[in-house]
């Protein structure tokens, strides 16, 4: 089962100063990992460009994205918060990331490839609608959402969040919408102060109440633990809403060598909860998911997380690896 994969030299053009989490080197440990055996040769490379203003203008306020794009070429060196850095080519290389996530879409839809992986920087998942934050400066997964959406005639699209940070600003983004389920794994904020979000209470506001769920996980949770979480509420939330699309927000920081994190994920454990994951797609919407990367700064665990990952989705979602829950029914 051919898994696409959006990779590209340009992303490691996004300098954000020695010392800072997000270094170009992630995407190096990915590919890496990725060469292993069993999973290059069943990986695409799709062709992609970058995501026009208009696209990014989906969610994002068109003056936002003009202030994104004039910050970097005159050189400021953060937006929005210090940590969020900038240089002269950071809006280029976060459009690219956009439009890679937006082609990875367009090839599931046409069933060029069944799933897709797409290794991007940086990341997403954090920047608002008019704010920069946590090192995100467009929101990939989010454009991607409206783009099915709008331009793809979908009626329903599910986002699912595995970063250990809570995804502030896509649950800013659809909140008050029914037509996206946005839905977070992520360590509880009492714990994880950034980004101060995702506390259970937060379901949503008017149109859109019941499609936010938040599921925040304490302190060293494990494999088991996360399972558990996965099984018990975001399956059965997935098959309540039957979504036409999965998109996945994919961080590796949940993993148990991340120092920015409290979790204790091991790259087994990704596999498995991937399964799950593609499982869903599977019984739900045809198969139709694309994981986009967000956090995960440990290089040493990265690179075996991520390729675990990957072989979860090249696994084709059959099978479980412990005791069975209930499945969601088959279209």
């Amino acid at each position: 089962m051919a898994v696409g994969w959006i990779e590209h030299p340009f992303f490691r053009r996004h300098w954000t100063g020695r010392g800072h989490p997000d270094q170009p080197e992630r995407l190096d440990a990915i590919a890496r990992a990725l060469e292993g055996p069993g999973i290059a040769g069943r990986l695409v490379r799709l062709r992609f460009g970058p995501a026009t203003a208009e696209d990014l203008a989906l969610v994002h306020e068109p003056a936002y994205v003009e202030l994104v794009r004039r910050a970097s070429e005159a050189g400021f060196g953060f937006i929005g918060d210090p940590e969020t850095r900038l240089c002269p080519e950071s809006y280029d290389v976060a459009a690219l990331a956009t439009g890679g996530v937006l082609a990875a879409c367009k090839a599931v839809r046409r069933k060029e490839v069944r799933r897709a992986f797409c290794a991007v920087r940086p990341p997403g998942h954090h920047a608002e609608s008019d704010r920069a934050r946590g090192y995100c400066l467009f929101n990939h997964v989010a454009v991607a959402a409206e783009h099915l959406l709008r331009r793809g005639a979908l009626e329903r699209v599910a986002i699912v969040d595995l970063d250990a940070h809570h995804g502030n600003g896509t649950q800013a983004l659809f909140e008050a919408r029914g037509d996206v389920l946005y839905v977070s794994l992520h360590e509880h904020p009492l714990t994880l102060r950034f980004p101060g979000t995702g506390y259970p209470g937060e379901v949503g506001r008017g149109d859109g109440r019941g499609a936010t769920l938040n599921v925040p996980l304490p302190p060293r949770c494990d494999g088991a633990g996360y399972l558990a979480a996965l099984r018990g509420t975001v399956l059965p939330a997935l098959e309540r809403f039957r979504p036409a699309f999965l998109l996945l927000s994919t961080g590796f920081d949940a993993q148990a060598t991340e120092p920015g994190a409290h979790l204790s994920l091991a790259p087994e454990d990704f596999r498995r909860i991937t399964r799950e994951l593609a499982a869903a797609a599977d019984a739900l919407c045809g198969g139709r998911l694309v994981s986009v990367l967000e956090g995960g700064y440990e290089l040493r665990g990265l690179g075996p997380c991520a390729a675990a990952h990957v072989a979860g989705l090249l696994s084709g979602g059959g099978g479980r690896d412990r005791p069975r829950a209930r499945r969601p029914r088959r279209t």
